[in-house]
């Protein structure tokens, strides 16, 4: 029987290679490698697709979030919150800069930041909040807005899974002060290696930001700051470009192939995370929450099927981050989904034949 794979990049570079290839050898006959006019290209569309004035490409997820704290002069002495179920460069980029990560527990339903907590854990540090839209699904922003605007705080979207997905028709990355996007090539708009990118309404941080990401640079030779190395590279640029016209279409296959893994596994003991009413998902992973998941993951295997762990342990309980003296019981809906929780094949290409026999792999031990 055919294997199913947890992600599929060839199918998608194929369809567009030709597209590809021609952007590919512009950039390699004019030479511009780094920054310049094809950069500048880009940075005009992503922000035109989020609904934002401007945007800055980065190197990575990472350095986009790590950018946009120093970019608002975060640093240490002050706290930055956000949640434990997430990629663990999200609390890295806060504790890179200086500052303190400070956690606070999400929805049962779906797997984001619960904006009822978020008052309780703001102190007088405090200085940014980082919602996370894990899986593609936005935050209920509404709320953590409100929250940061009473207590002056600055809100940057992490929006590294969730490219083109909206809240009350809003798309990620124009709901806080700024948003942070990962362009890494399993992404739902992925680089072929790595990449990022910041947008925001701001002009004066993404201003500081663009001279940061050059070593300080804002006009050459003059180093109005300490900086780094944290460039999207033209190259880079030009694939993300020609893919930013497929995105929506992407999306919306997506959104097809978790519709269908949700009509499969109705009435099952799974959990899926919920879709906000205002939302629309993008679905860059679609997780399964399952009481035994050693059963499930080799039922999975035995049949050739692919999936990931994201992520399996939270951030509080990584080595890296015991110095913040959080115990395994702080954050009990976060902790839970993450340990039951697995991800399922999801790419565009995918076709739901595909997605049918992955669900009756599921239903085969959730009956057994």
């Amino acid at each position: 029987m055919t294997k199913i794979p947890f992600f599929n990049l060839s199918e998608q570079t194929k369809m567009i290679r030709t597209e590809l290839d021609e952007v590919i050898a512009e950039v390699i006959d004019n030479t511009a490698f780094v920054l310049g006019p094809g950069l500048e290209k880009f940075e005009e569309s992503f922000a035109s697709y989020c609904g934002t004035k401007y945007c800055a490409g980065t190197s990575s997820g990472t350095s986009a979030l790590q950018l946009a704290l120093l970019g608002y002069k975060i640093g240490p002495g002050d706290e930055v919150i956000t949640v434990p179920n997430t990629f663990i460069a999200t609390v890295e980029a806060i504790a890179i800069v200086g500052a303190t990560p400070v956690l606070v527990d999400v929805f049962e339903g779906t797997a984001l930041l619960n904006p009822t907590l978020l008052e309780a854990a703001i102190t007088e540090r405090t200085k940014a909040v980082i919602p996370v839209h894990l899986f593609g699904q936005c935050c209920d922003m509404d709320p953590i807005m409100e929250i940061a605007a009473k207590h002056d705080l600055i809100v940057i979207e992490d929006a590294c899974q969730a490219h083109g997905a909206t809240y009350k028709g809003r798309k990620a990355g124009s709901l806080g002060h700024a948003a942070a996007f990962s362009f890494y090539p399993s992404k739902n708009l992925g680089s072929f290696g790595e990449g990022g990118a910041i947008t925001s309404n701001d002009g004066n941080l993404i201003q500081l930001v663009k001279g940061i990401r050059h070593h300080g640079q804002v006009i050459k030779n003059e180093h109005s700051e300490m900086g780094y190395n944290h460039r999207l590279h033209s190259l880079q640029a030009a694939i993300l470009e020609v893919k930013l016209k497929h995105l929506d279409q992407w999306n919306k296959l997506r959104r097809k192939l978790a519709a269908r893994y949700r009509e499969n596994l109705r009435g099952t003991n799974y959990w899926t995370a919920a879709e906000h009413p205002e939302c629309e998902p993008v679905y860059h992973l679609f997780a399964l929450g399952c009481k035994d998941k050693e059963a499930v993951t080799r039922a999975l295997s035995d049949a050739g099927i692919g999936f990931g762990r994201h992520y399996p342990i939270p951030v509080h309980l990584q080595p890296s981050f015991s110095y913040l003296s959080y115990r395994e019981g702080d954050f009990p809906v976060a902790e839970r989904l993450m340990k039951e929780s697995i991800t399922l094949p999801m790419y565009p290409e995918m076709e739901l034949d595909k997605v049918d026999r992955v669900c009756q792999v599921l239903k085969e031990v959730d009956s057994a």
